[in-house]
């Protein structure tokens, strides 16, 4: 045991190592990181070279480890999406909230009824499972040199404050088909709306605002007077991750969920500068934690329940992400200001990635349902989405800045910020 997690420290450290220094590169050639880190796992394990085995990793183990990389995750998106973005663009965030979410939701699980022997129920579990957009992967795509200059920062930061809030907020779409197991159809709604919907949401957004506030001017404070210097940063910012993972979840709430409202109110509450220490600080601990999570789905993957799936999983997979979010983004793109033209409305409609919180959700799901079935289709739409979305990102960011190149990508960026100055200003 003490050689293997030996091997395993010296693999993700240069692992990490190694792709931090070629980052760049790996972008130019279309692949990204998380995609490399998969294939690697895959190496690693039995059905690779075989230096692991996969039975070491128990599901506590793997839900664990899981929901502390998505909680890193949805920390990063939220310190790294500017303050005024929040307050300026809050329309079309609750447009994509509360229409596309529950649309990929229904979207997916018909898909999954379809295509599979599960029962209606069970289509809706893992039809939640795999709704959130996942923000480690969504990352992956919209930052990077070449995005940030070819992309609108209005359509990068609306896919970010998505991936971040429906993340937290996937718990109660997963929750409400595990209920619909146990209870009577009107107790499982009624159950629904008081102790999940209103008691726990509602006391998770209540820390992790609280925390994130109060984290904020303590850090203010501390600057003031000189008590913290620049290195204290790193620590700070994991500290407050774990802090509010740990102690919601203990409190009865959703981690996950407060996390992210934490970060949100805590960047609010920090200034510019401090903002942008932040986020390159969680943008660092994120990649430390993004590679060995891919690393590990890549040693654990189902093969053999994989082919047991035939033809129909990949085809699955596949029109899961294709339908899960274009049309009803087609419907509704009117409705969502960031979104100006079909070339926008396609890239939002193809990008939302699915992930992390899919892997996280689906061992909570087997634990509290004990279906083990979930994990096979799960975890195929996951490596189909991270290898499609990660070879497909940076060839689509380049035909958008190539037909955009004439358009004034900096005004429109800049929009938001000036109303949201002039409306601080009126105020």
């Amino acid at each position: 045991m003490e050689e293997t997690i030996n091997i395993v420290l010296i693999i993700i450290g240069g692992l990490v190592f190694f792709l931090g220094i070629i980052s760049e590169v790996i972008k130019k050639l279309s692949l990204s990181e998380p995609v490399v880190a998969l294939v690697l796992g895959i190496l690693l394990s039995p059905a690779g070279l075989g230096i692991f085995d996969i039975n070491v990793w128990s599901h506590e183990l793997l839900e664990e480890t899981a929901r502390l990389a998505a909680a890193v995750g949805v920390m990063g998106v939220a310190l790294r999406v500017p303050s005024f973005y929040t307050r300026g663009h809050w329309r079309s965030v609750a447009v994509m909230l509360g229409i596309a979410m529950p649309f990929r939701w229904l979207a997916s699980s018909l898909l999954v009824y379809w295509f599979t022997d599960f029962g209606f129920i069970v289509a809706l579990l893992i039809g939640a499972i795999i709704t959130p957009t996942d923000p480690i992967l969504t990352l992956s795509v919209v930052s990077g040199k070449l995005a940030e200059k070819s992309l609108p920062s209005r359509l990068r930061n609306l896919l970010l404050t998505e991936s971040g809030s429906n993340e937290g907020l996937a718990y109660l779409f997963v929750i409400f088909p595990i209920l619909l197991m146990n209870l009577r159809p009107a107790e499982a709604l009624n159950f629904w709306l008081v102790h999940i919907f209103f008691l726990e949401a509602g006391l998770s957004i209540i820390l992790g605002a609280a925390a994130g506030y109060v984290s904020g001017r303590m850090l203010k404070s501390a600057e003031r007077k000189g008590t913290i210097d620049i290195s204290s940063y790193y620590a700070y910012c994991l500290a407050l991750t774990l802090l509010v993972l740990g102690g919601v979840k203990l409190a009865g709430g959703d981690g996950i969920l407060a996390v992210f409202v934490a970060g949100t109110i805590f960047s609010m509450v920090s200034t510019e500068e401090e903002r942008h220490e932040e986020e390159h600080v969680v943008e660092g601990v994120d990649r430390f934690f993004m590679i060995p999570i891919f690393t590990l789905l890549g040693l654990v993957l189902p093969w053999q329940e994989w082919a047991k799936l035939g033809w129909e999983g990949p085809v699955l997979a596949f029109l899961v992400l294709l339908l899960h979010r274009l049309p009803v983004l087609l419907f509704i793109k009117s409705h969502v200001p960031d979104i100006r033209s079909n070339l926008e409305m396609l890239f939002l409609g193809w990008f939302g990635p699915v992930g992390i919180g899919a892997f996280y959700y689906s061992q909570v799901s087997m634990r509290q349902t004990g279906i083990m079935e979930i994990w096979p289709v799960v975890s195929l739409i996951v490596c189909v989405s991270t290898v499609l979305h990660g070879i497909t990102a940076t060839p689509f960011i380049k035909y958008y800045g190539k037909h955009t190149a004439g358009e004034s990508k900096q005004d429109s960026d800049l929009s938001g910020y000036g109303q949201d100055k002039s409306k601080k200003s009126e105020a």
